[in-house]
């Protein structure tokens, strides 16, 4: 029995992966011992059948390499898009900062959307927080929250922002004196989108659609507010 109990003392332990990868990270001079075996070592290849370990190796770098400057390259293409959004972003503020009045500010916003190809833009207010009431005469950007609220379940959700197409019906609720409209750019206005509807509108059907990016709309609707409270008074 006890020289049974030695000689399973003396077998040595059985190899897997984790033991080899431990052994090979405390012993990194392998490589440099056992060179020769390294350069005749083979490995699988899903085309080549297989391939030795350094062709294996430098086929790993090539493909990290080429990931890197695939995600350098995309990098550089958000950077320059964000620097565009940027200075877009800038023109108009500033254009509607120097308006003279309501009138002339929502003038040179629809000018600004028609210069960008669009049909217009137009902003309708919710007069639970804003004073548009007799005698102020912004009374026609009004939008009852009651009337809108189906049309925000339907089309927005939880969202702030909605791209696509408008039936008859929701467009006679937030566009209804507009003629040939094929699709709308729609977004809550505020922090926290309680305050009206920015909408963008396009005579093509497929100028907006879901999953066009909303960033530029996101900053607009966070930026008007503070425009408007020049000429109208917030409740």
């Amino acid at each position: 029995m006890k020289q049974v109990e030695e000689e399973q003392q003396e077998t040595p332990a059985e190899l897997n992966d984790s033991t080899v990868v431990d052994y090979l990270l405390q012993h990194p001079e392998f490589f440099i011992r056992n060179a020769r075996a390294v350069e005749q070592m083979r490995v699988p290849h899903p085309v080549r059948g297989t391939v030795s370990l350094v062709e294996w190796q430098m086929a790993r770098s090539r493909h990290r390499i080429n990931a890197l400057e695939e995600n350098m390259t995309l990098l550089m293409e958000q950077a320059t898009a964000n620097e565009g959004l940027f200075y877009r972003l800038l023109r108009l503020q500033n254009r509607l900062a120097s308006a003279q009045s309501l009138e002339e500010m929502l003038n040179r916003f629809h000018r600004w959307a028609r210069e960008l190809g669009l049909a217009g833009a137009t902003l309708r207010l919710f007069p639970d927080r804003w004073r548009l009431g007799a005698p102020s005469g912004f009374t026609r950007l009004a939008l009852s929250r009651q009337a809108f609220e189906p049309l925000r379940i339907q089309r927005l959700g939880q969202q702030n922002h909605y791209l696509g197409q408008l039936n008859g019906p929701e467009l006679l609720v937030v566009l209804p004196e507009a003629k040939a409209v094929g699709s709308v750019a729609m977004s809550l206005m505020g922090q926290d989108g309680d305050l009206g509807v920015i909408l963008f509108s396009s005579r093509d059907a497929h100028h907006y659609q879901s999953g066009q990016g909303t960033q530029l709309l996101q900053e607009i609707a966070l930026m008007l507010p503070d425009l408007l409270e020049r000429w109208i008074e917030r409740v």
